[in-house]
This record gives structure tokens, sequence and C-alpha cells, in this order.
């Protein structure tokens, strides 16, 4: 079987058969004009050689790395703009002259020897200089070797420049970089070196024993605060705060004298109640004065004991009366209970004070490893860039030392010399044989890219993969119909035992496996001339073969009526009312005679107005009618490039076919269609067929098609009045 791509080609060779020819005359006239030139002069090679080396003494490092770098040269640096220009200068050439005629041959690397010391052989650089004249080759050749020995100097001492320009910008950066490490690890020790000292000296476990020794003997002492303030309250039966008020009271002397004046009223009143009765004048005065006293004292109290009169209210005459009328030895005693709270509130402050400097002593004494590793890592980093500091100020000091041992890397091993002397020739069959060639290979590449410029779909395979990279599934795959009718007739399918049938069945199978009913399904194609119209009639050809009860509808009112290829003579009356002619299907419906099952609706085109008629309501009442009455309806709708018909009347359908047929099928129509009916939100896209493909159907079947055809032919040319009626004896049908 051929390659897609070989037919293909084969197809693009008989479309374009000029390139070829044209091309093959160009080439034999370009290898003719090349072989008619006349010989280049004698070519003299002059041959110099270099040999790396080295000082037999080295006294520094970064020297002997130099020469070593230097031996690693290539050809761009050997064959440098500022090389060329020495030799140009003394042979009068230019360099872009000069260059093309110089080969280098590089040693090879190290194999025999070590990578240090390879062997001589391995060393030696070879030179080589083309020109026409034999004294300049050999001026030309004494000048590079030269030039390139003094230009390996230069590069050596470019490159410990180079050594000692990096060293001078990176010296500074690294003795900063030593400082702030110097600054970081001083400015530690002094904020946590105290703390770290006193960890290792034991004056921090000290402190914490201290802290604990402390506390004991406070609550020690707070312990014996307490017992005494115990005795002392059950002597005085009285609280610390009750005392400290009791003793307050008791050593004012306004409150004293105020006391005295009370008594005396309250003796004044026992007195005299026994001789004069409560509303005697006199006895009044002494309750006013009384009260008045009392008033007094109350308030004075609240002064002395209150705190602004806040506690005061709480207290009456009789209890503040108590209170404040402690005796001496009493008062001695509450003094001395309240001083005994006052000491317990101070020794409680400081076993809270002792424990808290306890707690930050261990927390700091736990953190003490952290400490000593942040120390260590400070003083790690110290080392470090001292020691990078040192390493390159001796690097910085070994560089300089270098200078004066910079040398070049190649000496001479041998001058100049004269090589070979090259006489040209030439071959006049070979370069018109070249040239031919050459001109039918770019004419056979040519005809390929017309081919792709083209964009034209040319074989089955192109077809099927267009439709696989737009996502469209393949339907049917429907082969070119070969016919013996030389009317030039579209090939319809008539014969029952037609071998294309089977491929329209296939097609008819995959209709009926989609995922969702297809009843009456519409055929259309990007451009005219893809094979819709065949397509359509022979699906619905086969439909009807199939038992199935099955109406073919044109619709492309823009086109005359095809119905002739079915033996079936439209309506003429159509032309003239087309919304009558579709208002009544009885009388626009016909049979087709030669096909069981098989009926026709002929399009009554061309018409001036077919959009207009396609967006009529009769029409569209005939499509519902048309559903309900047939069990599978076929249309054939105009290209989606010559009016949008067939997305008018899809709504009516359960789905659109795409046709392509190769050698009409535009690649970027098809695309474009294929994008239109995707991008429409109320379009059913069911997939595309391939129409009109070359394929190869087995030798009987031809033969059988061949006899059937030409029986078939032979009996119609014998009754040919029997055709004409059969022509006109399309019936109309209810």
């Amino acid at each position: 079987m051929t390659p897609p791509i070989v037919k293909r080609y084969l197809l693009a060779l008989g479309r374009y058969k000029w390139p070829i020819p044209v091309a093959g005359v160009l080439g034999l006239a370009g290898a003719s004009f090349v072989a008619m030139q006349p010989l280049p002069a004698p070519s003299v090679r002059s041959v110099g050689k270099l040999h790396y080396t080295r000082p037999p003494i080295s006294f520094t490092t970064t020297g002997s790395q130099i020469q070593q770098e230097g031996e690693d040269l290539t050809e761009d640096v050997l064959l440098a703009d500022d090389v060329m220009k020495k030799v140009s200068d003394v042979i009068k050439v230019p360099p872009d002259k000069i260059r093309p005629n110089i080969k280098v041959e590089l040693p090879e690397p190290p194999g025999g020897g070590s990578k240090s010391n390879p062997p001589q052989s391995n060393r030696m650089i070879t030179f080589g200089y083309n020109d026409t004249q034999e004294k300049r080759a050999l001026l030309a050749m004494d000048t590079l070797l030269k030039a390139v020995q003094e230009k390996s100097k230069e590069v050596n001492t470019a490159r410990l420049r180079a050594v000692i320009g990096n060293i001078n910008q990176r010296l500074p950066e690294v003795e900063r970089e030593l400082k702030a490490a110097e600054q970081r690890l001083e400015q530690y020790d002094k904020r946590e070196g105290p703390a770290i000292l006193a960890a290792q000296n034991g004056s921090l476990i000290a402190g914490i024993t201290g802290a604990q020794g402390q506390q004991r003997q406070l609550q020690q002492t707070l312990q014996g605060v307490v017992v005494q303030m115990n005795s002392l309250q059950k002597k005085l039966g009285l609280t610390p705060d009750a005392a400290y008020v009791s003793s307050a009271l008791s050593a004012d002397p306004i409150l004293a004298n105020l006391r005295t004046q009370i008594y005396q009223a309250e003796s004044q009143l026992t007195t005299l109640s026994r001789d004069l009765r409560e509303e005697h004048p006199k006895m009044i005065e002494l309750r006013r004065q009384k009260a008045a006293y009392e008033e007094l004292y109350q308030q004075r109290a609240q002064e002395v004991i209150g705190g602004n009169g806040i506690a005061a209210p709480f207290m009456d005459i009789p209890q503040l009366r108590q209170s404040s009328s402690l005796d001496p030895t009493r008062q001695q005693l509450a003094n001395t209970l309240v001083s005994l709270q006052t000491q317990q509130e101070t020794l409680v402050q400081q076993i809270l004070q002792t424990r808290r400097t306890e707690q930050e002593l261990r927390q700091e004494y736990a953190n003490i490893p952290n400490k000593q590793l942040e120390r260590a890592r400070l003083e790690q980093q110290v080392t470090l860039k001292k020691a990078l500091f040192d390493k390159i100020q001796d690097k910085l000091v070994d560089s300089k030392a270098a200078e004066a041992e910079t040398v070049s890397s190649l000496e001479l091993t041998n001058g100049a010399s004269i090589g070979t002397v090259t006489k040209p020739s030439k071959n006049g069959v070979v370069t018109l044989a070249a040239g031919l060639v050459l001109g039918l290979l770019v004419g056979g590449g040519l005809v390929f890219l017309l081919d792709m410029l083209e964009g034209t779909i040319y074989t089955l395979e192109d077809a099927q993969e267009a439709f696989k990279q737009r996502e469209v599934p393949v339907l049917g795959v429907l082969p070119f119909i070969e016919t013996l009718n030389q009317e030039g007739e579209a090939p319809i399918l008539l014969e029952t035992n037609s071998p294309y049938l089977e491929f329209y069945e296939r097609f008819r199978s995959n209709l009926r496996r989609l995922e969702e009913e297809v009843k009456v399904v519409m055929v259309t194609s990007a451009s005219p001339q893809e094979g819709k119209t065949i397509s359509a009639y022979n699906l619905a050809i086969a439909s009807a073969r199939a038992g199935k009860r099955t109406l073919l509808i044109e619709l492309d009112l823009r086109s005359s009526s095809r119905v002739h290829m079915l033996r079936v003579s439209p309506d003429p009356d159509s032309l003239i009312e087309p919304l009558l002619y579709y208002s009544e299907p009885s009388d626009c419906i016909r049979l087709v005679p030669d096909v069981e099952n098989l009926y026709v609706l002929p399009s009554p085109g061309p018409q001036r107005h077919a959009a207009a008629i396609v967006e009529s309501s009769e029409l569209k009442q005939l499509l519902e009618d048309v559903r309900s009455r047939f069990d599978f309806v076929v249309l054939d709708a105009p290209a989606l490039s010559v009016c949008n018909d067939a997305l008018l009347l899809e709504p009516f359908t359960d789905g659109i076919v795409l046709s392509a047929r190769p050698g009409f099928t535009k690649s970027s129509m098809l695309g474009e269609a294929v994008e239109q009916l995707n991008e429409a939100e109320d379009v059913q896209f069911l997939g595309g067929i391939v129409s009109g493909a070359e394929i190869n159907l087995p030798k009987e079947l031809y033969a059988d098609e061949d006899e059937d055809a030409l029986l078939a032919e032979s009996e119609t040319l014998a009754d040919e009045e029997d055709y004409e009626e059969a022509i006109a004896g399309g019936r109309n049908i209810s």
C-alpha cells in the first residue's frame, strides 16, 4: 500500500509538472557556467610548527598555572583579529582573504603521557597557509608564527592580570567580612560574656544556692512573726486591723476630750432624770449637747481611722467609744500587733522577690549552653574569615611575584617552509551531473512546497486527519463511484446489487448508533462540489433499500432540481408559487419509481428570494409534518460558504453532517465550517463524511458492476419509449 505522503506527492506532481524540468535546466545552466570558468592559479602551501613549552624553573604557583592554561589555546585565539592584522600589514592582503587560507592542526588530548607532561608529539601546533606566490607564502608563515608567539604571551599576561584584578576586587570585601565577624564576637562577649564566665567559675550556681538559703531564713522569720501575731490576737481579742483602729482612736487627744464631755452629759442626764421629766428644758438641752458631742466624736473618728470617711460609717457610737477606750497596756499590745503585721507583709514581699531572683538565675543558667554554642559559632566564623583573608593575601603576593615569570607558552619548532604545490583540475561531466541532480532536487522540493501552500485536501488520509485534528467524528468514508454514463450525470446507486451501497449502509448504521435518535438528518458541505448531494441521494437510497420509508428533500433553492437522476419529473408550477407548493405535501412529495420505499421532494429552484422561502412558515410546517410520516428524512442543504440556509433549517432536524471531498475541499474552508458549527449554540453537529475517496474495491465486484451496468444500459436503450414513460410517470402520493 502506498504511504499517504507518497500518494500526496504523486498527486502534487501530476498538478505541478513544470518546476522539476525548469529547475533541472537551471541546474544544468549553472553547472555549465561553472564548468566554463578558467582554472585558478596553482596553490603553494607553506608550513610552520610551534610547540608548547614551560620555564625550566618556576618559583610561584600562579606562574605555573598560567603557563599550563596557556596550553589550552583554541584556533579562534591563535587566529585572532590582531594576529591577522599583523600578517595583513606584512603581505599586503586583506585579513578576510588570509583567514580562509590558513589551516591549524591543534595537538590531540594527552594519551601516552600524563596531563601535566604529555608526549612531545602531542604538544605540536602545525600551521599551513595556501597562496599563489611562494615568496609571499613563506613571508606570511614567518609573520604568523611570530604573531602567534606574541599572542600567547599576551594571553598569559592578560590571564595573570585578570587573576590579580579579581584578587584585588575580592580582598576588600573579605576584609570587611572579617572585621564584621570580629565585631560581632566582641559585642557578644560584652553582652553575654559575664554570664558565661559566671557559669564557668560557679558564681551563678552560688547565687542560686544563696537565694534558696535566703528564702529558708525568711520563711523561718515569717513563721515566728505569725506565732507572735496569733498570741497577741488571743490576748487582745482583736484582729490586726481592729487593733490598728483602736490604737489610733485611743491615742487621739480630741477624741479623749469629747469622750469626757459625753460622759459628763450622760451623768447630768442620769442625775436630773430623777427630779425632772423628759420634756423639761434642761433635759432637752442636755440631750442636744450629748447628740452634738456624739456627732463631733463620730466625725473625728472618721478623720482618724476612716481614710477620708470611708470606714467610719460602719461603726456606731457605742462601738467607737469601746474601741477608743484602750488602757495604756492594751494600747501598747495593739501597737505591737500592728508592727508585727507590717513585718509579716515585708517578709512576704522579700520571699517573693527572692523567688523571682532564683527563677531568673535558673533561666540564665539554662541558657548558658545556647550562649556558649552561639559564641563558638561566632568564633568559628572569625576563624574561617581569617583563614580566607590570609589565603587571598598569599595568593596576591604569589601572583605579583609571577609577573616576572610570565612568558609565551609557545616556541618555534620548525620555521616556515614550502610543503606542497597543487595544480587545480576540473571535470566538466561531473560538474554538469551535479548541477542536474541539484536542480532536480530543488524542483522536487518546490513541487512539495506549492502543494503545501495550496491548502487543498487531496487524499483520504488527509481528510480523515483534518476531521481528527478538529475533534470531529468521521461517520463514513464514501468511495468515488465509477459509472458508464456518458451524459455526465451524477452516479446514483439505483442498482440493487451495487457494491458501493455497502459504504452508504455503514454511513446509515453509524447514524443509528449515535447516542440520540437521528430521524431527520441534513447533509451539507463547506463549499460547492464536495459530494454533499451525491451523498444525500445515495444515503436515502441505502435507507430505502433497508426497508425504511425514506424521504429525500432538496433544500438548495438557489439551484435547479436534480430529481431527474431518480427518473422523477419536478413540478413546473413550483417555480411560480413555491410557498403554495410547500403548503401541499401530498402534491409536492413524489414516489421514486426505481427504488421501493423512497420518496423525493424536488426543489422549486432556482428562486430569487430563496432566504424568504427558507424562513417561511409553510416550509417549517412541512418539515414538522414529514417527521411523523416517514421513518427517515434526508435533507440536501446548500453549502455553508454559499448561504446560511443550513443553519436556519437545522433546528427542524436532528443534526448536521458535513461532507469533505479529496481534491476539492480546502483545509481552511473546512476549518471555518467546523468552527461555525461548533460555535453555534442551537446547532447539533453530528460529524463528518469523506465523499469521493479513492478506495480499492475487489476485482470481482468491479466485474459484476460493469456487467450489470452494461445490461441495464442495453435494456434502457432497447426500450427508450418505456424509459420516457417511466420518467413522466412519477405520480403524486397522499
